[in-house]
């Protein structure tokens, strides 16, 4: 698997990069793990657009899902016409949500271009990849997903707060790729984020061989946050940074 940050930048883009957004190849197949602000301009810079082949939206937070109206533009008013429809997987009522979002009527919305696939917990195919869904903690409905593909693993939490869900989803992962929006110094919504030593705890809980950090919001100390995660957890750890490509191998 190869996974490529198009971004990292917690509730809002910030000024080195666009909202959650990553990008997972395997076997030529292009997978896109959210979808959020600012997302769609950078995305182009890697890849072109029109052969992603999936969609997976954790929740329906608008740093998390809301570059999909662009996307749904680009694809539906394309010059040489539609372009191919593609499965977008999200939680309940995405369909209606992301209609919405562009003020569209709910039917047809944007089902002519994408084809929404509600999750539930459990285990399904997205092309090459064998996925495993979870709900994690989070005031709406929110899901992580661990992504395997040829004995490599690959965790992405989504936001959450500390949950046993989440280190089961990231059980021995070769690459966790794990929210870490708050610090422990300040006072925090609970069951809402992680804080950097929360992240830690969870890699060191489900035995991850890498953390990588993510959903880094702008006005927080990076630094701060990677040594918060560093006091609770021993293995290889770094910072997720726009425009970074991490392969991701069994035992890696």
């Amino acid at each position: 698997m190869r996974l490529t940050i198009i971004g990292s930048s917690g509730s809002f883009p910030g000024p080195a990069g666009p909202a959650s957004c990553y990008l997972v190849e395997a076997d030529g197949f292009r997978l896109l793990l959210d979808l959020g602000n600012g997302a769609l301009s950078t995305l182009q810079r890697h890849v072109d657009m029109y052969t992603i082949d999936a969609v997976y939206l954790s929740h329906l937070h608008a740093d998390h899902c809301l570059d999909l109206c662009p996307y749904w533009v680009a694809r539906t008013y394309h010059p040489d016409g539609p372009r191919p429809r593609i499965p977008v997987y999200g939680p309940t009522g995405v369909a209606d949500r992301m209609a919405q979002a562009y003020g569209l009527d709910p039917h047809p919305g944007m089902r002519e271009t994408f084809d929404f696939r509600e999750l539930s917990p459990g285990t399904f195919r997205i092309g090459p990849f064998t996925a495993t869904v979870d709900h994690v903690n989070h005031p709406i409905e929110a899901f992580g997903i661990r992504l395997e593909h040829n004995g490599a693993v690959l965790t992405y939490s989504g936001d959450t707060g500390a949950c046993s869900e989440l280190v089961e989803l990231a059980r021995d992962a070769d690459l966790f790729l794990c929210e870490a929006s708050f610090h422990d110094h300040r006072e925090h919504p609970k069951d809402m984020h992680l804080t950097g030593s929360e992240a830690g705890e969870q890699a060191t809980r489900a035995n991850a061989r890498r953390l990588l950090l993510t959903h880094l919001v702008p006005w927080n100390d990076n630094e701060c946050t990677l040594a918060e995660a560093r006091s609770t957890y021993n293995g290889p750890i770094s910072l997720a940074v726009s425009g970074e490509v991490y392969e991701i191998t069994a035992g890696g």
